[in-house]
């Protein structure tokens, strides 16, 4: 009886040990290397914007980066607001990413008085492209530049509207730039997202917008659409012929637009690190350089760091265009 006591007992804390190392061990092999999951991008506007088009277009280099599928879903509404709450009310675990811009990532602190989020509920990975934006008209209005655009508001006043992807985003602020810094009256009409806008645009709805250049290339090179200035500093490559809003008379008019990853505040730090490496990498591939270049942006890439720094910056930059083009926040 004692013997077989005594070989319970040794068989008992034999398993006992082994328990005790495996509840060590576990956690660290049940560690599995991020990501192991399918990752999800959500776009804070419509399908057919320069929002969507980046995503889309960014997503296959990066699954292929991360060795998983990316899954692009559209939140659009609110000027990107409903977006980014979707965003935010996911876990801050990496699997969920927001791919914003400079409206509700920047433009929106200065417009709206109970916005449901902060600068401080994001972290950036990094802005994936920037561009300039396009003044293109409906081919129906007559006008081949700026000058001629601008006389004929003047001559009626109220009769021109411009289109816009929302309250808020750079096409909404470039079209206010616009009207003040060229003393006319056009309307202003809203969309949920630039795709919905071009529509009606390409339908004569509407007049003419500041566009996002990636989302109206394809109408301007099939003559869809007119362009009559770009608002960078220079001329772009592949519109060799549109002026800038500087040569077409209109000396402080430089606009960039910008699109960016962003995840949840307390996302860990290794994970914000490898999804940017990640991103880095997928920008740098030949296909998305190239398609890039198509759409008239460029690749920026920099560290999660600077683009918080960046970022920062725009939001005042913004808030000062806000005051100076009078536009009240709701």
């Amino acid at each position: 009886m004692t013997r077989i006591s005594t070989k319970l007992r040794r068989c008992l804390g034999i398993f006992a040990a082994v328990a005790a190392f495996l509840s060590l061990a576990l956690p660290v092999n049940a560690a599995e290397p991020f990501p192991n999951k399918p990752v999800r991008i959500i776009v804070t506007a419509a399908p057919g914007g320069t929002t969507d088009i980046s995503a889309r277009a960014l997503s296959e280099a990066l699954g292929k980066e991360l060795k998983q599928s990316v899954i692009v879903e559209n939140k659009a509404g609110g000027a990107g607001i409903i977006g980014i709450q979707a965003l935010l009310s996911a876990p801050a675990d990496g699997y969920t990413m927001a791919m914003g811009n400079i409206g509700p990532n920047a433009i929106n602190y200065s417009l709206y008085k109970n916005l449901p989020y902060k600068m401080e509920d994001m972290e950036p990975i990094t802005i994936v492209i920037a561009n300039p934006n396009v003044l293109v008209v409906n081919p129906e209005v007559p006008a081949k530049t700026v000058a001629e655009l601008v006389a004929l508001a003047k001559a009626n006043p109220g009769k021109y509207s411009f289109a816009s992807s929302g309250r808020g985003q750079s096409i909404h602020m470039s079209g206010e730039l616009f009207k003040t810094q060229a003393g006319i009256d056009i309307i202003h009409v809203p969309y949920k997202g630039a795709g919905p806008a071009l529509a009606d645009l390409l339908a004569g709805q509407t007049s003419m917008m500041v566009d996002n250049l990636p989302s109206s290339m394809q109408y301007i090179k099939s003559g869809k659409l007119r362009a009559l200035a770009v608002t960078s500093k220079n001329r772009v490559a592949e519109l060799p012929d549109v002026p800038t809003m500087i040569q077409s008379g209109y000396p402080n008019f430089d606009v960039t637009a910008w699109f960016g990853l962003f995840v949840p505040a307390g996302t860990p730090k290794p994970i914000i690190d490898k999804l940017y490496v990640a991103v880095k990498k997928a920008l740098e591939t030949p296909e998305i350089k190239q398609r890039w270049k198509d759409l008239g942006g460029w690749a920026v890439g920099d560290t999660p760091a600077n683009t918080k720094i960046f970022i920062a910056a725009e939001k005042k930059k913004w808030e000062q265009v806000a005051q100076q083009a009078k536009i009240e926040a709701e």
